[in-house]
């Protein structure tokens, strides 16, 4: 089986307190599970945190982004 591989990786993004803000990453194949993790921590999907998934598209929605969250 062939790898999946990061076509587009994340990217740093900036955002207001307060503000959301989205990272996004490309897969090499299509609906492929996707992890997301702040250090060694999994995230879940929460009031904070929505994730979703289109095809080879990740995205990871952070609301109410505060210090911390960097």
């Amino acid at each position: 089986e062939i790898p999946v591989l990061f076509k587009q990786e994340l990217q740093n993004e900036e955002a207001k307190e307060g503000k959301q803000v989205k990272l996004t990453c490309e897969l090499s194949k299509p609906d492929t599970p996707v992890k997301w993790m702040k250090g060694d921590t999994v995230l879940s999907a929460s009031e904070k945190y929505e994730f979703k998934q289109h095809g080879t598209v990740a995205e990871l929605i952070i609301r109410d982004v505060k210090p911390i969250d960097s």
